[in-house]
C-alpha cells in the first residue's frame, strides 16, 4: 500500500500478556509495506521473545542487552530518529503496544531506564500508545494523570478496550486489537496527505427495499469496493463520512459511519452529509425499484403467490446534481460507478451526463474476476471532458487509491 511505503514503524513492547498481539500488530505492518523496528523491554520477553518479532519483520529487535552493551551512546538516538521526517529517511511514528501502566507512568514522568524509554525521550516523531492493564488500574487517578499529560504533549491513545482481563475481572485494560491499532496508524500517517481538509463522502453496498417485514429486495453488491474507497480517501488525509447499507465488512478506523439500508435512507443520508463536503463517491447499488405496499405481515405461502407492484426508489445522484446546480460551494466532485453487464460505455456516458458527474468508474459485472463479492477489479475511467482512461486488473484498494488520486488531482484545479 501507498500508504506505508518508505514509512518506518517503532513498536515498542511492554510486559503484558497483549504482548503476543504486538506480533500480529509487527506482521501486519510488514505485510503493508512498513519498515518496522521493534523495541522489547525485560518484561516483555518473559511472554514473546525478539526471535518472534525477527521473524515477522525480518529486522532485528532489539532488547536491553542492546542498550548495556556498549551501543547506548548512539542506539536509543539512531532508534529514535528513523521515523524523523527531518531526518530524510520518511514519515514514521512511534507505536508502544502493549503499554503497562508502569511504561505509561514512565513516559509520563520522562524516565530513561530502559531502552524504550529512552529512545522515546529522543524520538522526535509522532507517539501513539495502545495501553494494556488489569482491573483498575486504568481508572486509577495516578495513571489518569499520566494519560492527561502524555495527551497534552501531543501522543495519542488507543483504548484500552473493556472486557475480560488476565485477572478474570471485567473492565477497562485489554489492549485494542491490532487491526483497530492498524487504522490508528494510518489515520496518525495521512495527516498532511492530498486530501487534508478535505471532507468526503463514500457510498457503499446495495440498498434492501422491504417486501415484508421479513424479506426484501435487494442485489448483489457486497461493498468491498465502496469500503476501499473510504480506506483510501482516509490514508489520504481526508474526514470520511461513509453511508452504507448493513454489510459483513468492518468499516475503516476513523470513518464516520451513516446506515441506510433503503433507498430512502440512502438519500437521505448522502444529502445531509454532502451538505459541507468536497467530494461524493457513489460506490453504493442501490436498488432502481421498491415494492409499492409493503405487506405489514409476512406473506405465507398458503395464502397462494402474492402479486408484487413496484414503483421507482428516489434518484439519489439525480438529487446531488439537483443539490450542486443550487449551491456552488457544495460538491466540488462527483464520481459515480457503472455496474453494467450489457453496452457498458454507453449506459456509463448516458449517466455520466445525465447525473452531472465529473467522472464515473465502469465495470462489466459480468467478467468472473471484476463482479461483486470478488477483490479484484477492472474498470474503465469516462470523463466528463470526453476522455476515457482503462485501469489493468487490480485490487478493489488498488483500485480506490487510483481513484482518490484523480480525485485529489481535480480538488486542486
Amino acid at each position: 500500500m501507498s500508504l506505508f511505503k518508505n514509512k518506518h514503524i517503532l513498536l515498542g513492547v511492554t510486559g503484558s500478556i497483549a504482548a503476543y498481539k504486538a506480533a500480529d500488530l509487527a506482521s501486519k505492518l510488514t505485510q503493508q509495506g512498513a519498515q518496522v523496528d521493534v523495541i522489547l523491554t525485560e518484561a516483555a520477553q518473559k511472554f514473546v521473545t525478539p526471535l518472534t518479532f525477527q521473524s515477522v519483520t525480518g529486522r532485528k529487535a532489539y532488547t536491553d542487552a542492546d542498550l548495556w552493551g556498549g551501543e547506548a551512546h548512539v542506539l536509543h538516538v539512531g532508534l529514535g530518529h528513523i521515523a524523523d521526517p527531518s531526518t530524510g529517511s520518511g514519515q514514521g511514528l512511534l507505536v508502544i503496544a502493549p503499554c503497562t501502566a508502569n511504561t505509561l507512568a514512565g513516559l509520563a514522568r520522562g524516565l530513561a531506564d530502559t531502552l524504550l524509554t529512552i529512545t522515546a525521550l529522543a524520538a522526535k516523531c509522532p507517539v501513539l500508545i495502545a495501553p494494556a492493564m488489569d482491573g483498575g488500574m486504568y481508572e486509577a487517578p495516578a495513571t489518569q494523570e499520566n494519560v492527561r499529560i502524555l495527551k497534552e504533549r501531543g501522543a495519542m491513545l488507543v483504548g484500552p478496550a473493556q472486557g475480560h482481563l488476565a485477572s478474570g475481572l471485567v473492565g477497562a485494560g485489554r489492549m485494542v486489537e491490532p487491526a483497530e491499532i492498524l487504522g490508528h496508524i494510518r489515520l496518525a500517517l495521512a495527516r498532511g496527505g492530498k486530501l487534508a481538509g478535505k471532507r468526503i463522502v463514500v457510498t457503499a453496498g446495495g440498498t434492501q427495499e422491504p417486501i415484508d417485514p421479513v424479506r426484501y429486495l435487494t442485489n448483489r453488491s457486497s461493498g468491498k469496493q465502496g469500503y476501499a474507497l473510504a480506506q483510501a480517501a482516509l490514508d489520504a488525509g481526508a474526514q470520511v463520512t461513509l453511508v452504507t447499507h448493513p454489510t459483513g465488512l468492518t468499516p475503516p478506523v476513523g470513518a464516520e459511519v451513516v446506515e441506510a439500508r433503503t433507498a430512502q435512507e440512502m438519500l437521505d443520508g448522502v444529502l445531509s452529509a454532502c451538505e459541507n463536503a468536497d467530494g461524493l463517491l457513489m460506490a453504493a447499488a442501490v436498488a432502481d425499484f421498491r415494492v409499492k405496499h409493503v405487506a405489514g405481515h409476512k406473506l405465507k405461502k398458503r395464502d397462494g403467490v402474492p402479486q408484487i407492484e413496484l414503483e421507482a426508489t428516489p434518484d439519489v445522484l439525480g438529487a446531488v446534481a439537483k443539490m450542486r446546480g443550487e449551491s456552488l460551494n457544495c460538491l466540488k466532485v462527483v464520481v459515480g460507478f457503472a455496474a453494467e453487464s450489457r453496452d457498458l460505455f454507453e449506459n456509463a456516458a448516458a449517466k455520466l451526463t445525465s447525473k452531472k458527474l465529473d467522472f464515473i468508474a465502469a465495470n462489466d459485472i459480468s467478467a468472473p474476476d471484476a463482479g461483486f463479492a470478488v477483490d479484484t477489479n477492472r474498470i474503465t475511467l469516462l470523463y466528463a471532458d470526453g476522455r476515457r482512461e482503462s485501469l489493468p486488473l487490480m485490487g478493489k484498494d488498488e483500485v480506490a487509491e487510483a481513484i482518490i488520486e484523480r480525485v485529489a488531482t481535480l480538488l486542486e484545479t
